[in-house]
């Protein structure tokens, strides 16, 4: 079963699908082995992790490499951010087959002016709406798995208001999109109108410090939300973990003790090393234990 199909029937399901965030290989395993059936690749924590704010600095090559990567690490569907689908109605297809090559299970695109910048920063762009349904279609037609999702997200909640993106993403859903993305809605009573006013699933952004009000995940189930993203749940993370790590040995002067701490092993096991490992001998083993040739 192809990921994208795996990912259409976790969405038929009464639950919601929550899909963490992570930025690479790591957290791909780590979300899976927590127990989650889905993952977010966030754009913005791929840009980071290049050591790039989220201004649509890294290119498609680099992003639909990352869901590939995260793909296989995770053996569990992928949602991609693919920004705007870096271009026009060429770059669109192009995108799509990256993406679906490498197994990932679903993206989204957003109609944002390129070059973009993350969904809850202020001054943005988008681009008209027939241009937005002209990428739509474009991204429908060249899919090649019927099950691979495509996410209409759209931008324009904070440009020209909430009423014109909800005619955005039903103008999407009516050109070939299979699920809307509103983002950044502002208020709760936003929040809670979209799945009623939207011809077709939802999908809700769980951004802290961003522009949308917290919710639970109990509760956006609740409001109608089909699946949840929560990008910036390992970036932030780590990030708070990596202030912490280096401030403790700058004052300190004392590497993390060995005593109490995981071993190397442990660290390996968790990247596959047990799947690894075998192969080393296995193809050798199997020579050696082929009968010898009578002379």
């Amino acid at each position: 079963m192809s990921q994208a199909k795996a990912l259409r029937a976790l969405l038929q399901r009464p639950d919601m699908v929550v899909a963490p965030g992570a930025f690479d290989g790591i957290g791909a395993r780590f979300v899976a082995q927590a127990g989650f059936e889905a993952i977010y690749m966030t754009g913005a924590g791929t840009a980071a992790a290049a050591g790039f704010p989220d201004f649509g600095l890294v290119t498609m090559g680099e992003m639909a490499n990352n869901a590939g990567n995260m793909a296989q690490a995770a053996g569990i569907p992928v949602i991609a951010d693919a920004d705007t689908g870096y271009g026009n109605e060429l770059n669109v297809t192009r995108t799509i087959r990256e993406y679906e090559m490498r197994d990932v299970a679903a993206l989204h695109i957003e109609d944002q002016v390129a070059p973009k910048r993350c969904g809850h920063l202020d001054d943005k762009e988008v681009i008209s709406r027939e241009d937005f349904r002209a990428k739509i279609r474009a991204a429908a037609a060249a899919r090649r798995n019927p099950d691979f999702l495509i996410i209409a997200r759209t931008d324009s909640r904070a440009v020209l208001g909430f009423e014109e993106a909800i005619a955005r993403v039903n103008d999407a859903l009516e050109a070939g999109a299979d699920m809307a993305f509103v983002e950044a809605v502002q208020t709760p009573e936003e929040m809670a109108a979209v799945p009623k006013r939207v011809n077709g699933p939802c999908l809700l952004n769980i951004v802290r410090g961003g522009k949308t009000p917290d919710i639970s995940i109990a509760d956006a189930q609740a409001l109608g939300y089909r699946l949840a993203i929560l990008p910036g749940l390992l970036i932030g993370a780590a990030m708070e973990a990596y202030d912490a790590a280096l401030k403790d040995l700058r004052e300190s002067g004392m590497p993390p003790a060995s005593s109490g701490g995981p071993k190397i092993r442990e660290h390996f096991d968790r990247l596959g090393a047990r799947e690894w490992a075998p192969l080393r001998t296995r193809f050798r083993d199997a020579e050696r234990a082929l009968p010898q040739a009578a002379e």
